[in-house]
């Protein structure tokens, strides 16, 4: 039987009575890289408009066709990357609301948090890292990427703590406590992306500059942890009864529920983000169960390793060939060079002129899983790799 905790009579008047917290980021310290454009307005401050730059970046439709965890499934009911982004921002706006944070800073980072990620989830993402690094000793990351999107390839003139809030999100990494580490500007932050690049493991470093990254981060957990649950069932791969819920449950609202109380209950009023002993105890648990259960299993991994592995590679190298030769016929010209230079034009140099690698590591992330498979099968038609679906009616 469900259980579903609920906020202490305490706390729940203290929320009743107070709307904006002592700790929220103030909208007149938003800093962005040209403080002379973007000017806020009654209707649009700051992060209103990174709100609707980043709905309106030409990569954001490409959320509904990414994978989330199950790929090559025909069933409309098994989440993308799109409605995760949803949920993150629904869960992360609904404890800032209770603990009286800027909920458009919020919406902001949860909308742009996943922007850069790859088809094909995180063996997508595994993969292009690899590829990228072999070719230049950089590696690839999403949260990175996602920054690189909104400052690079679109120079959106975002604000820092809008993309210092997407950088530091990755919710590989759980904490029972999230306390913001100041951030100075644009310098301080592009250093710290620059490390992520050269040692990818200097992203457990990245630190929220606000309470409302902070939220956004744990909220990326609480947004997967269940729903990969329910996906996984849908799947046929598991039921709920192979879960040991401890604190925070087992079916998804249960865990969405539980651990937003318990959030709420230790962080009203602090300038930090916290869990108690026992609930984050359980989300380290539930977290582990997933990657044990679902995450690495053979249904999820091996299809992608045996066949998109490969696929990625032969795009990647064929693309940068393609690139080098200057073949203005390829679809990288086509459909993602001439693309990005015709959607935004605010740059100080011609996005063509990047290193080769990056642009072939920017097109291939940008793709939905869809387009990928029929971009190779274009490329290569003859290919022995297929990919086979679980369709509708199997």
């Amino acid at each position: 039987m469900p259980v579903y905790e609920k906020l202490s009579s305490e706390t729940s008047e203290k929320v009743k009575a107070q709307r904006t917290s002592d700790y929220a980021f103030r909208d007149e310290n938003a800093i962005r890289r040209d403080g002379s454009h973007d000017n806020p307005t009654t209707i649009r401050p700051p992060f209103i408009r990174d709100c609707d730059k980043i709905l309106n970046c030409p990569f954001y439709n490409r959320y509904a066709d990414k994978t989330q965890v199950f790929s090559f499934y025909k069933n409309d009911d098994i989440s993308r990357r799109g409605l995760h982004v949803q949920l993150v921002s629904r869960i992360a706006r609904t404890i800032g609301r209770a603990l009286g944070l800027n909920l458009d800073l919020i919406e902001a980072i949860a909308l742009g948090h996943d922007i850069g990620h790859t088809p094909f989830g995180h063996a997508g993402e595994g993969f292009l890292d690899d590829l990228l690094f072999r070719h230049t000793g950089r590696h690839f990351a999403h949260n990175i990427h996602s920054v690189r999107v909104l400052d690079k390839i679109f120079p959106y003139n975002i604000t820092l703590q809008t993309l210092n809030g997407i950088a530091a999100h990755d919710g590989e990494f759980e904490l029972s406590e999230y306390r913001p580490k100041p951030l100075v500007d644009f310098a301080e932050f592009q250093r710290q992306i620059e490390s992520c690049y050269i040692d990818i493991s200097n992203i457990k470093n990245l630190v929220p500059c606000t309470l409302e990254g902070c939220v956004v981060r744990i909220s990326d957990i609480i947004a997967y942890l269940g729903k990969d649950r329910q996906d996984a069932e849908r799947a046929g791969i598991l039921a709920d009864t192979d879960y040991d819920g401890g604190a925070i449950g087992v079916i998804n609202a249960e865990i969405i529920n539980n651990l937003m109380v318990n959030i709420i209950e230790n962080s009203y009023g602090k300038p930090y983000i916290k869990m108690d002993k026992s609930h984050f105890d359980a989300l380290k648990k539930a977290k582990s169960d997933n990657y044990n259960l679902i995450y690495k299993s053979k249904t999820v991994s091996e299809k992608l390793k045996t066949t998109v592995r490969p696929m990625m590679q032969a795009v990647y190298e064929k693309l940068l060939d393609d690139l080098k030769r200057n073949n203005l016929d390829s679809v990288i010209f086509r459909h993602h060079i001439d693309y990005v230079n015709k959607a935004h034009y605010n740059r100080t140099k011609p996005y063509e002129s990047e290193e080769p690698n990056l642009i072939v590591a920017d097109y291939i992330a940008s793709m939905t899983d869809d387009y990928f498979i029929e971009l190779f099968y274009h490329l290569f038609p003859d290919s022995e790799l297929k990919i086979e679906y679980k369709a509708y009616f199997d």
